[in-house]
Order: C-alpha cells, then sequence, then structure tokens
C-alpha cells in the first residue's frame, strides 16, 4: 500500500481543507499542514491540548501557540509567497507511515528558478518538540534573504488570548513567551536553526515576530538547507520544565534533523506493528482506513495519565477544543482493541472530571454526575445556550444541547464498563471509577418520572442523539443508556467485594449500599423501553411517528437560506420525521443482541431513508447496524464516507463566517469500528475473541491485532478461513 497523500497545484479556496489534511500531531500538540510562509489570514496554527481561554463573553477555546515554523524567502528583493499563487509548480505530500508532511514549489522569476522544499513532524518521542527542514535551490546565482522564525499573529477565533507577548533572543535562540488573558497561564515557545550554508545572518523583531534573517547568494543549482527545531511548554505542564526545553534544543543542534528523523520513524514504524489494518482486494479502502488511522494516532495523548481527544483532534480551535461523547462512542474501541493503555488516559480523563459533572447536575438542582456536553478542563461545560446563529435576523438562537443531551452521562459509563469488560483490568473502577458509575445512576434516579396510574418509569424533556428534535419524551437510545448505567451500578453495588476491601470499604462509606442497589435494579427493571410496533420499528420518541413523513429533498426545498439550521423551535426538519443522525439505529448496534434479526433490518429501512447525515457520526452506526442484518455491501459506502472524512473535499467548513472546519476523529474510529467489528465481526467472549466476518464483495481478506483480557490476537480472514492467533 501506498502510505502517502499527494496534493498537486495551488488553489487558495483549497487552503482549510489542506491543512486539516495535512495535519502532523503527537497528541501534545497539532500542527495544521500549513505552508511555512502562511500567516493568520490563511489559519495555519500550532494548537495545543488541554490549556483553555476565554476573552469577554466569547466562546471558550484553546490556545494556539506562537507560529515557530513561520519561513519565508525574498529572491532579488521579492518576497516570494505561496498564497500569492504565481507558482510554476506546487505540491504536498503527507507521509502517513511516518507523521512527516513535505513540501515543494517553483518559482519562475526573471533570472530564473527558484525552488522551496521542506518536511517537518511533530516528535512522537519527545512530544514538546517540532522539528523542519526547508531547502532553497536556484538555477542561477540569485540574492536570497532567508527569514525563518516565531510569529506572534496567532489565528484566533475568539481570542486575542495573550495579554502580553514578548519575544527575546537567547544564545542564537529565538525565544517567545505569551501570557493568557483568562488565567494567566504561559506559553512559551523556543528554536533554533542549524544552517548548512555559510551565513550572514541576523536577528530582527518587529510586529509581533522575531525572526532570524540570513542573506546569502547562491551557486548555480546548489541546495541551502536549515534544519529547525521548536519546543513548545506551557505553565501547565508539571513534568517539563525551561532545562528540559534546551536540552532539547541542544541535542537538535548535536544530532540534526535526520537523527531526529530516524527516530520519528522508528516510532511510528512501532505504531503500525499492531495499529494497522490490511485489506486485500481493495487497497483503496485500505488507504483510505490507516489515513484515518493515522489521525487517532496522531492526537491520542501517549504522553499523558488523564486526557482526552477533542471533537475536532489538534487541528484547531472549532468546537471550541471540547471533548464530547464522540470519544467514548466513536474512539475508544480503536485504542482498546490496539492501544489499552490510552483506552485507560482517555478515560481517566472523565473520572477526573467527576467533579465537574457533579456540580453541573446541581447547578440543574438534580442529584449524582451530568457530565459537560463540551468538556474543557476540570469537566466545565463550555457549551453554550446559544449555539446557533438565525441566517434571517443575525440573532443567537436558544439551542438546549448543554442541558437536555442527557445521555452524554451513559457514554461515559459505556467507556468504563466497556474497558473493564475487553480488557479484563478494573484498576479504572477501583481508581474512581466506581463512584463515577454510581453517581452518574444516581443522575438518571433524579430524573426519573412516572405516571400516577403508570408502572413504568419515563425521562421526559430530552435530546438525543438526532438534534433536530429538541425536547422530546422517551428516546429510545437515551432511555436505553440510562438502563445500562442504572443497571451497571446495581451490579456494582450488589459486588463491590470483588473489586477488594480498601474500594468497597471507600463506597460504602460514602452511600448506602443496599438500598442505591435496590433503587437501580428497580429503575434498570422498570424504565420505558420503546418496543417494536406491527411493522417491527421502533418509535425514536413518543409522537415520532405522527410527524410529518416525507423525503429529505423536500426538507432541504423548504430552506430558504443554505446554511438554515434545520433543528431548533422553527427548523425545517423538526416537525418532520427527517432526523440528523443515527438514533434509533444506534441503539439497535449496541445491543442487536436483544432484537431478533427482522427487527434489525426493519429499522435500519426505516430511518436510513429519513437521515440526513447531518453529521460525521452516523455513518459508522448505519454501516455497522447494515453488518449485523448480513448487508455488507449496504454497509460499504457508509464505511467509505467514514474512512475519508478527512481526505476528500465536500465537509462542512463554514457556518456563515465562522470556520468549524477540521478533522474528524469521531468518523476515524467509526471507519475502524466499521472495518474490524462490523466487515471482520469481531465481538468478545468470556475466553477471548469470536470474529464471524461478513466481508463487503470486493474484499478477499483482512489481517489486524485486537487485545482482549491482557492477551494480543492476530486476526488472518482469507476468504472463507478465519485464523486467531495469540501473541506472545
Amino acid at each position: 500500500m501506498n502510505w502517502e497523500v499527494l496534493q498537486k497545484g495551488f488553489k487558495k479556496e483549497q487552503i482549510t481543507a489542506l491543512e486539516n489534511r495535512f495535519l502532523v500531531g503527537n497528541g501534545y500538540l497539532g500542527v495544521r499542514g500549513a505552508l511555512e510562509e502562511y500567516t493568520a489570514e490563511e489559519l495555519p496554527a500550532v494548537n495545543l491540548a488541554g490549556i483553555f481561554d476565554q476573552v469577554g463573553d466569547a466562546w471558550r477555546e484553546p490556545i494556539n501557540a506562537p507560529n515557530g515554523i513561520y519561513t519565508y524567502i525574498c529572491v532579488d528583493g521579492k518576497t516570494l509567497l505561496a498564497q500569492d499563487g504565481e507558482m510554476k509548480e506546487h505540491e504536498m505530500r503527507l507521509d502517513f507511515r511516518h507523521g512527516i508532511c513535505h513540501r515543494k514549489t517553483v518559482w519562475k522569476t526573471e533570472r530564473g528558478e527558484v525552488t522551496v522544499t521542506s518536511e517537518r513532524f511533530a516528535d512522537h518521542e519527545n512530544v514538546h518538540r517540532i522539528a523542519m527542514r526547508y531547502t532553497v535551490r536556484a538555477d542561477f546565482h540569485a540574492e536570497v534573504e532567508l527569514f525563518t522564525g516565531i510569529d506572534g499573529h496567532m489565528w484566533e477565533i475568539n481570542g486575542p488570548h495573550f495579554d502580553s507577548l514578548a519575544g527575546r533572543c537567547e544564545n542564537g535562540r529565538l525565544v517567545m513567551e505569551g501570557v493568557t488573558h483568562e488565567k494567566g497561564a504561559t506559553v512559551c515557545v523556543e528554536e533554533t536553526v542549524r544552517a548548512d550554508f555559510p551565513k550572514e545572518s541576523k536577528t530582527e523583531e518587529a510586529d509581533r515576530r522575531l525572526m532570524h534573517h540570513f542573506s546569502l547568494v547562491t551557486e548555480k543549482d546548489r541546495d541551502y538547507t536549515i534544519e529547525k527545531a521548536i519546543v513548545v511548554f506551557t505553565s501547565q505542564d508539571d513534568d517539563f520544565s525551561k532545562a528540559q526545553a534546551d536540552e532539547l534544543l541542544d541535542s537538535f543542534e548535536r544530532e540534526g534533523y535526520e537523527a531526529a528523523k530516524r527516530v520519528q520513524e522508528a516510532s511510528w514504524e512501532e505504531i503500525w506493528k499492531y495499529g494497522a489494518v490490511e485489506i486485500d482486494g481493495d487497497e483503496d479502502a485500505m488507504k483510505a482506513l490507516n489515513y484515518s488511522l493515522y489521525h487517532l494516532q496522531s492526537i491520542a495523548p501517549r504522553h499523558a495519565k488523564s486526557m482526552s481527544i477533542p471533537a475536532r483532534g489538534l487541528s484547531g480551535q472549532t468546537y471550541k477544543g471540547a471533548v464530547f461523547w464522540d470519544t467514548e462512542m466513536f474512539i475508544l474501541d480503536y485504542f482498546l482493541f490496539t492501544r489499552p493503555a490510552v483506552a485507560h488516559t482517555l478515560l481517566r480523563y472523565r473520572v477526573d472530571t467527576l467533579s465537574g459533572a457533579i456540580k453541573k447536575a446541581k447547578d440543574y438542582g438534580l442529584d449524582g454526575a451530568f457530565y459537560a456536553w463540551e468538556s474543557q478542563e476540570g469537566g466545565y461545560d463550555a457549551c453554550s445556550d446559544y449555539n446557533v446563529t438565525d441566517v434571517f435576523t443575525g440573532r443567537p438562537m436558544r439551542t438546549f444541547f448543554k442541558d437536555k443531551q442527557i445521555h452524554i452521562s451513559a457514554a461515559i459509563v459505556y467507556g468504563i464498563m466497556r474497558y473493564t469488560k475487553i480488557t479484563g483490568d478494573d484498576s479504572l473502577l477501583k481508581e474512581g471509577g466506581l463512584k463515577t458509575v454510581i453517581e452518574c445512576a444516581k443522575f438518571y434516579y433524579s430524573l426519573l418520572l412516572k405516571r400516577v396510574a403508570g408502572t413504568e418509569y419515563e425521562l421526559h424533556d430530552v435530546i438525543g442523539p438526532d438534534e433536530y428534535h429538541e425536547r422530546v419524551n422517551n428516546n429510545g437510545y437515551t432511555n436505553r443508556m440510562a438502563k445500562m448505567t442504572l443497571q451497571s451500578a446495581a451490579d456494582i453495588l450488589n459486588n463491590l467485594d470483588s473489586y477488594g476491601k480498601d474500594a468497597a470499604e471507600s463506597i460504602s462509606a460514602l452511600y448506602p449500599v443496599k438500598e442505591l442497589a435496590g433503587k437501580f435494579a428497580d429503575a434498570a427493571e422498570n424504565l420505558y423501553i420503546p418496543e417494536p410496533g406491527d411493522d417491527n420499528v421502533i418509535e425514536q420518541f413518543d409522537g415520532y411517528r405522527k410527524l410529518e413523513d416525507c423525503s429529505i429533498d423536500t426538507v432541504r426545498s423548504r430552506l430558504l437560506h443554505e446554511k438554515e439550521y434545520w433543528g431548533g423551535a422553527y427548523g425545517v426538519a423538526t416537525h418532520t420525521q427527517v432526523i440528523k443522525q443515527a438514533d434509533v439505529v444506534a441503539m439497535l448496534n449496541l445491543y442487536s443482541d436483544e432484537y431478533p434479526p427482522e427487527v434489525l433490518k426493519a429499522n435500519w429501512d426505516y430511518y436510513e431513508p429519513r437521515t440526513e447525515h447531518g453529521s460525521s457520526l452516523s455513518a459508522s452506526m448505519y454501516a455497522m447496524l447494515a453488518c449485523k442484518c448480513g448487508m455488507p455491501q449496504k454497509a460499504y459506502p457508509f464505511f467509505i464516507k467514514s474512512a475519508k472524512a478527512d481526505l476528500v473535499e465536500g465537509g462542512k467548513e463554514w457556518a456563515g463566517l465562522i470556520y468549524i472546519g477540521g478533522t474528524h476523529p469521531a468518523a476515524a474510529g467509526g471507519a475502524y469500528m466499521i472495518a474490524v467489528e462490523g466487515f471482520g465481526g469481531v465481538s468478545f467472549a468470556e475466553n477471548g475473541i469470536r470474529v464471524n466476518p461478513r466481508l463487503p464483495g470486493d474484499w478477499s481478506g483482512m489481517r489486524f491485532y485486537v487485545c482482549s483480557g491482557g492477551e494480543r490476537y492476530y486476526v488472518n480472514i482469507s476468504g472463507e478461513d478465519v485464523k486467531v492467533e495469540k501473541i506472545d
């Protein structure tokens, strides 16, 4: 398989999409695939994980560090910039086997041709470091001025985030340090440059830029190369100091770019040893899938003990850099199956933000833990009451994502219990997960309603995954996930001794164990779950099938503005059966063993034509259920859509004048689930794994690794032959 993504030619309107496509990252930071000469206008970014800032009443968002890759040249007094669109040749290339981004640009000047080539990577072994090589070549004796340094003009959606930004030169190295507005945190960028040519240089500081300025006259057809290391760290990095930053720069000065690159390549080879998926008979699908997995590996927080993955990864400030339910429901499985330690880190973040979830529930007058819909540090909910702007009036529209999407707490419980079941490791439960599950169950228990003459509990006034229909009663997905949470808590309380004396005593000191266990078990048993009707279709929520039944095209034809929101109180889909994304289908995918095949297929057939797929999360759930219905060919287009979410154009990048583009980690995770659990048919049993493949027509085989119960298995599917080998 070719492990490269190549883009030839230059179109200005493609800049932002390509910056996502060619992103490099290492879990601590993400570097958008911007060209070195790009300024804030083109949206370059070095996006940092886990550090946020708010300015005034604007949305709180993650920090973009000062841009240390900023580099450009002047030839014979003229500045050559790709964004001017005057190049003779241009291409970008991503080696996603090793996480290295390349560019080549040729300019035709009055005296000849000038070529710039570069490559860079986000260091996976030393996550605070970015390494870069930049080469200039002319086919004539050119007068070249090469500028490289740190650009303090960051792209910021809701900034400026630095109240102060100061630059200095230390022993030939450039340093720029900013202090954030909200909490006074510091973000520091340091860089060093090696050059392979005799150089006349000076340091210049002007207009929030700190630059090296090299002047030279080139020999004909000779390469002139600088190698550069950029180190980024913040005052939140408890385990990283200025001395360590200096040592990273020292080692780069001693050993150079090639040495750092060899380590990078070896690190990625180790990742792919167990993290890649091989497919026989469909190289396009195999490349798209592994490219998706590249993006997941680029944002995996291996360096941390407690950190999660934002909805747009580390591709910028979109969606406020917040963590959604995406992580537990769509991203988790890839790491759970291939790198359980990373899965532990993702879930540890939820355990460690339990206090924020308890506070949110209390703020609503509820008991237990109501997790943030858009979670930032400490479990702070960054979700606004007004997430959508009315395109006609320009006024913000009240939405209820934060208030009514109560299924978020169940997603956390689902992730914790799934981790425990598949790994056989109960350490996460003992380290706070027991309390997390119990508090989430208390939250749902405090929301239960029962009619005066009724026998079942109900959940009212919620929003399910289908956000086009707000404030509905008895959403099937939400109720079923709440039932799972209540039952999980009851099981834990009834089996406390199995978690050890310390854990049992700790929980017993906090809760009336027997009383809560009885309440949760009763609630789980008697919580209303909508049943299939005469046609085997499960109603998404109370009254759903009384809504207007019309096609997606009909609803779309009613739009008066292309950016009009389909949901909310007056959205064009609100009073119809057209839904945003998988809802009942998501529930059936998770609990397919509870329903006969005819119910699974009836609901797939009913809901798919009514689903607009307005979220990149939707396709994977439909594909997974299609596989369980024995329809891998129908699953295949949804698989390709998920796997190519960041590889092809056409995604939503702008909402009015607001940039909402970025990478799609949940779609990438969904593509993996389709491939391994859907087509590969992997499921888990007490004594290991089961494999029941359902390959689409062109696929003749698959090979991948799966972890379960502390063991690693190699799965080799070749036609009808399936081999599962335990790896020592």
